[in-house]
């Protein structure tokens, strides 16, 4: 095989690989042309594709941070690689259904989103429901959901109608009767007594004047001081 035509495999793979979201390697030694065949058109049913890569190549191809990176210890004797562009659990399901009727040909390993998956791994993978029956039954579950809010919603409103009918009967038991209003009490302060008519009204004395304080007396004047004898030569 000449280095161009080995370079057009190696981005070839490396291209599928880019394209793929899950990739498994297989030992397909013992099978027959016709059971390639065969399996590779349940593949491509299963939204996949089998290609039969010298391990050489595929070192190159799956080099540096390509998510096949991971599976380099299994590029060892005849490999076949199965690229899957569909739902995983539908194209794990053929591969290892495959393996059961054909012994000879023996999975080694996978690697989904990044995730490096044994055979063992692999096996439980393809025991999971479809993608379809998965999609059923979140569709199941969800139209369940209405039909459980509005009963738990129509129980609560419910309790709470009940609650409030019987918090209104108490208030209605605990109220007293509506008190008369008492007739209002008569004042203390006696009211002057009227006067009859043709009385005189007996006149206001009034009241007797301070007497007058009486007057301070004029202080006594002071004595004039006698005016000096002259004094002598």
């Amino acid at each position: 095989m000449r280095k161009l035509e080995k370079a057009e495999i190696v981005q070839d793979i490396k291209e599928r690989i880019g394209r793929s979201r899950f990739n498994i390697l297989a030992d397909f030694t013992g099978l027959k042309v016709e059971e390639i065949t065969r399996l590779r058109q349940q593949i491509r049913e299963a939204d996949g594709e089998l290609k039969v890569v010298k391990n050489t190549l595929l070192e190159r191809a799956a080099a540096g941070d390509s998510p096949m990176a991971s599976l380099a210890p299994h590029f060892l004797g005849p490999n076949s690689v199965t690229f899957g562009y569909g739902d995983p659990v539908a194209l794990a399901k053929v591969l290892i259904k495959f393996a059961q009727e054909r012994p000879q040909f023996k999975l080694k390993a996978g690697v989904l989103s990044g995730q490096v998956l044994t055979a063992q791994e692999l096996d439980a993978l393809s025991k999971l429901p479809d993608r379809e029956v998965l999609l059923a039954q979140l569709l199941g579950v969800l139209q369940g959901v209405p039909t459980a809010l509005v009963t738990v919603l129509a129980g609560v409103i419910r309790n709470l109608l009940n609650v409030l009918v019987a918090l209104k009967d108490k208030k209605a038991e605990a109220e007293p009767a509506a008190a008369e209003p008492e007739a209002a009490a008569p004042t203390d302060a006696a009211e002057p007594a009227a006067v009859a008519p043709g009385e005189e009204v007996p006149p206001v004395e009034a009241a007797p004047a301070a007497e007058a304080e009486p007057e301070a007396a004029a202080p006594p004047e002071e004595p004039t001081p006698e005016s000096e004898p002259p004094a002598e030569e």
